[in-house]
């Protein structure tokens, strides 16, 4: 949008991770690295004649919430929230949370917003790109608010044996004469006893078989159509090594994939399964109707089906149900809505998009008698939430929960009652 920059007041933190503010001409503008209280002087990124997004280049006026990041040359791709104090971080997330369900018209009662003490270190989960130049290749991420990149060495929020996975692996990439522009994407996996697995993404069905390092369990290298998003694999080209890795939820040893639907911070993710094992606990007819691998449905008490369109994860979660009474369905929840019935307990953990509008339906419509809604997009739930409650619902118990650290993403726990 160009280089001239314009003044703004930020006077709160919003759904997304950005500070609202007005501009001079009067539109609402979200700003990214500012903070509620702070006159800063912004480049604006989209201009839209009701609303700009923006990115702060200059903090006139800073706020005693704001901190240096960790990562100041990089931060603002990954973890644009590396700027507020820890404390004050939890804190606008809640206050997101409540915001998000007033705009429904829904009143949260009172509730715990939960974290554990880490927030850096915790991710079990990474992605990064790559950029070339005369060193070599290297490990990038995409700059926010441009489609440049910058390059990294690992991440501040990643798991130690994660960052040393990816670089391992990038080492052995530069042993050879390859184009960054041949790959889209390194994905690194580590499991709590940092295991590490590493998928890698390339655009070459020829591409040059590279060593797997030996502090990497598993290496997958997967061909990807160059028109499809970063990491989405088109064909498997080769697996060296063990690419499953091994975690336990509440006691229960579970098995995933480096592809596999699977919590990025399993601390905090164990806290929110027992709190849904404490509030389903005297129910006993449980479905699980976004299963995933089974990290929810299996570990927690009386479950009797899993629900998963995903067909490896769905594989993988016969294999993790072992000799229990549990039945796996592979099918979206809107196409398995016989699960749905007045006798179950209901447990939910759809994509960020919500629920789909025939669950929300057979809910209502079935009625059974207890619902538990774990979310990862306030305003989805909310929506759903709302549409419950005037379905003949009591919201009976909410939680949020702080899984990404450093990140705007929050993750909330709805209990609703007939």
């Amino acid at each position: 949008m160009g280089d001239e920059l314009v003044e703004a007041t930020i006077e709160k933190m919003v759904h997304g991770g950005q500070g609202l503010g007005t501009l001079p001409d009067g539109r609402r503008v979200f700003v990214w690295n500012a903070l509620p209280g702070e006159t800063v002087r912004v480049r604006l990124l989209k201009s839209k004649k009701g609303y700009a997004e923006a990115m702060a280049e200059e903090i006139v006026t800073a706020s005693p919430d704001r901190i240096p990041p960790l990562e100041p040359e990089s931060y603002l791709a990954t973890s644009p929230w590396q700027m507020v104090a820890w404390q004050d971080e939890n804190k606008y997330k809640k206050e997101i949370l409540i915001e998000s369900f007033a705009r429904e018209k829904v009143t949260l009662p009172p509730f715990e917003f939960v974290h554990d003490d880490r927030d850096f270190g915790y991710r079990s989960k990474m992605e990064f790109g790559f950029w070339g130049d005369d060193e070599g290749i290297h490990l990038a991420h995409f700059v926010r608010g441009s489609h440049g990149k910058s390059k990294v060495i690992g991440s501040a929020l990643a798991m130690p044996a994660l960052n040393a996975a990816a670089q391992a692996v990038l080492a052995e990439i530069n042993t050879h004469k390859m184009r960054a522009g041949d790959m889209k994407s390194l994905m690194v996996r580590a499991d709590q006893k940092g295991n590490t697995v590493v998928a890698l993404f390339v655009k070459r069905e020829d591409f040059t078989h590279i060593k797997k390092p030996a502090n990497v369990q598993g290496l997958v290298v997967y061909y990807s159509n160059p028109k499809s998003p970063a990491s989405v694999a088109t064909k498997l080209l080769y697996v060296d090594g063990e690419r499953t890795l091994r975690d336990t939820v509440m006691g229960t040893e579970l098995r995933y994939d480096v592809l596999s639907f699977f919590q990025g911070n399993l601390p905090v993710f164990e806290l929110a399964a027992a709190r849904i094992n404490d509030q389903t606990k005297a129910a006993k007819n449980k479905i699980d109707m976004y299963s995933g691998v089974g990290s929810i449905g299996i570990p927690i008490k009386g479950t009797n089906t899993l629900v998963e369109l995903d067909p490896a994860n769905a594989e993988m979660a016969k294999n993790n149900i072992g000799k229990r009474p549990i039945k796996v369905v592979q099918a979206s929840a809107e196409k398995a809505l016989e699960q749905i019935t007045k006798d179950a307990t209901i447990i939910v953990d759809p994509p960020r998009a919500g629920l789909h509008p025939d669950v929300t339906a057979k809910l209502i419509e079935a009625k059974p008698a207890l619902v538990v809604y774990l979310s990862c997009n306030p305003s989805t739930q909310a929506r759903d939430v709302k549409l419950l409650i005037d379905g003949g619902y009591t919201l009976k118990n909410f939680e949020g929960y702080n899984f990404f650290p450093r990140t705007p993403h929050i993750e909330s726990l709805a209990v609703l009652t007939r």
